[in-house]
């Protein structure tokens, strides 16, 4: 007999049948009466800023000196492979409650470069996932990138291509921040396109900040308006972590991100995480006060009902217990590598989060 168990949502029940999900949506709150068993295909996107993954090897190109062995961290070979191995226990684990194989498509932040992806990918318990990689070199000084795992068993890659972040302030400086990534391809056959971004930090204070998350914003929303232009009912998906909150305005305006699902747009996107922030749920924490910075929205697409394509099911922020500082000074944040200076052999400074699609099988 395959294990059965109930879901923390209101019209789903779930029996686990290979990589088939069985769900049971029932027509009435009784939930007992004139119930219709529907099988459904289950995927998900994730996002994960992995927090400054580094080789050991200094880079003149780049400012990587305090992750060398004679730099401030004392990175070594020994505290990159604990690193490696603690990432792969997270990502192996994303998603892995309804599909064995986890995340079709995983935006990353805070990459070096391609090799340390490649070491990563052949961790022990992700080799065998065969990942894909997508990354560009992009103009960060420190040289921290942002990139994309896929996994071939559920997503074809079709195109790539990093879009520069560059934009005149109000008192006519340009700035350049770093590249925003958007990947085409096909998800369990469908054609989807996906931004991958990380906005500037609020060093300096938020306010003084704001117009450095707003340009980047208006860059990402001018990436979404040419796809529209030329596929009105895209599939698109905007991650990353935006160094801002879902109520803020480079989200809600300049994205033009809803909290709400029910009578979008065309030119509008979803954003289930509004709800998580509302409700005091975040990913990262700062001065004992938590954020919500890594977020995942989508075009209305997705919210049409029409279960013969992929549909948006469920979003999760992936805050389990292993990814939490047991103690001191920083417990209960996410359980980071250094803190303070100090090497805590954690996995992130953030929690991943994640994004559901369900299609009805034929």
């Amino acid at each position: 007999m395959r294990p059965t168990f109930k879901l923390p949502l209101k019209l789903f029940t779930l029996s686990i049948l290979a990589c088939i999900f069985s769900i049971i949506l029932f027509s009435n709150n009784n939930y007992a009466k004139n119930t219709q068993e529907q099988e459904f295909i289950v995927t998900a996107i994730g996002f994960y800023n992995v927090e400054n993954l580094f080789d050991t090897i200094n880079d003149p190109d780049i400012r990587d000196d305090d992750f060398t062995p004679e730099g401030s961290n004392r990175w070594n070979t020994e505290k990159y492979l604990e690193k490696l191995d603690n990432l792969s226990k997270v990502i192996e684990k994303l998603g892995q409650e309804y599909i064995p194989d986890g995340v079709a498509v995983l935006g990353l932040a805070e990459v070096e470069n391609r090799d340390v992806l490649e070491d990563l990918a052949n961790t022990e318990r992700l080799k065998d996932r065969n990942y894909g990689i997508v990354h560009y070199p992009g103009p960060d000084a420190r040289g921290v990138d942002v990139a994309y795992f896929y996994n071939p068993k559920y997503f074809k890659y079709i195109s790539s291509k990093p879009y520069p972040t560059v934009f005149e302030l109000e008192d006519g400086r340009e700035f350049t921040a770093r590249d925003q990534l958007l990947l085409t391809g096909e998800v369990l056959g469908e054609r989807m396109h996906f931004i991958v971004a990380h906005w500037p930090s609020r060093v300096g204070g938020e306010a003084r900040s704001r117009p450095l998350r707003t340009g980047c914003a208006d860059v990402a929303r001018h990436i979404m308006d040419s796809i529209l232009e030329v596929e009105p009912d895209a599939k698109i998906f905007m991650m990353g972590d935006l160094n801002d909150n879902p109520d803020d305005i480079s989200v809600t305006k300049h994205l033009r991100a809803k909290p709400k699902p029910d009578n979008l747009k065309d030119n509008e996107l979803y954003n289930p995480f509004y709800e998580f922030h509302r409700k005091g749920i975040g990913s990262n924490a700062w001065r004992d006060s938590w954020s919500l910075f890594d977020q995942i929205m989508l075009t209305p697409s997705m919210l049409s009902g029409d279960y013969s394509t992929l549909q948006y099911w469920r979003a999760e922020v992936f805050n389990r217990p292993f990814l939490v500082q047991p103690s001191g000074r920083f417990q209960g944040y996410p359980f980071r590598t250094f803190g303070g200076g100090v090497y805590l052999g954690g996995y992130s400074d953030h929690f991943p989060t994640l994004v559901y699609l369900i299609r009805a099988k034929q």
